[in-house]
């Protein structure tokens, strides 16, 4: 029974060092074998997206966008025709974002499924279904002047929104999207239950919606950010086209 016993103890302090090893690794390096998998789907992504911003836009997309009043209307028209692009697709990268107070730079990919959030962040996909949009699922492209949704995970998979409760208001967040960059000042940082969906519903502005699990290891809540669209630059050019008042 004393051998028995000893053999028991050796195995469960084994055990402990091991379990005690994995959550020493995740906390310093946020679980290393998922972040090296999201750094492979990563690259995979910002593949997705070059090839994505060498067809977009194109010719006829231009064309489109000539006939527009003014600048801000040709950028919602460009909008309006990549989202019908058949390269937008879950899990295929469409634009990078830049949050430099929590030092994030993102490929963020179509999609909020399981598969597409292991790759960075994830735009909330836009819906066709009237009842869909009424409840708060799905949200816009840039530039079409309602809500755009980023989802992304704060404790695996690279966890790109890890530092998401240090974000202040006045704080900038840069998307980076194939036919124009915009500029978003956060307004405010909340918590809610994950219930909430109406947080990403449209409010009569564009906005942008980030949202992560709260708090850290956990999915009892949400962490949300909302920052108001403040500036448009044409296709990464530098050149203001658009800035709120």
């Amino acid at each position: 029974m004393s051998r028995f016993l000893r053999i028991l103890a050796t195995a469960l302090i084994t055990a402990g060092l091991v379990i005690a090893a994995d959550v020493g690794l995740t906390l310093a390096w946020g679980e290393p074998l998922s972040s090296l998998y999201a750094s492979i789907k990563q690259g995979q992504a910002k593949d997705d997206l070059r090839e994505l911003e060498r067809s977009f836009p194109d010719a006829s997309d231009f064309d489109a966008a000539e006939g527009a009043d003014n600048l801000k209307e040709r950028v919602a028209i460009l909008a309006d025709r990549f989202e019908q692009s058949p390269q937008v697709a879950p899990g295929k990268g469409i634009g990078e974002i830049a949050i430099p107070s929590i030092d994030v730079d993102s490929v963020a990919v179509e999609g909020t499924d399981t598969a597409s959030l292991q790759k960075g962040p994830g735009h909330y996909s836009p819906s066709d279904d009237p009842e869909t949009q009424r409840q708060g699922d799905g949200s816009a492209f840039p530039g079409q002047g309602k809500t755009v949704g980023i989802a992304g995970h704060r404790t695996t998979y690279d966890a790109p929104f890890k530092r998401m409760d240090e974000i202040e208001p006045g704080d900038e967040i840069t998307l980076d999207m194939p036919y124009a960059t915009f500029t978003y000042e956060v307004e405010k940082v909340d918590i809610v239950d994950p219930t909430e969906i109406g947080v990403v519903q449209d409010v009569g502005y564009e906005r942008l919606v980030l949202s992560a699990c709260h708090p850290l290891y956990s999915a009892a809540q949400r962490i949300i950010t909302f920052a108001r669209l403040k500036e448009i630059s044409l296709f990464g050019s530098g050149e203001r086209i658009w800035q709120d008042p």
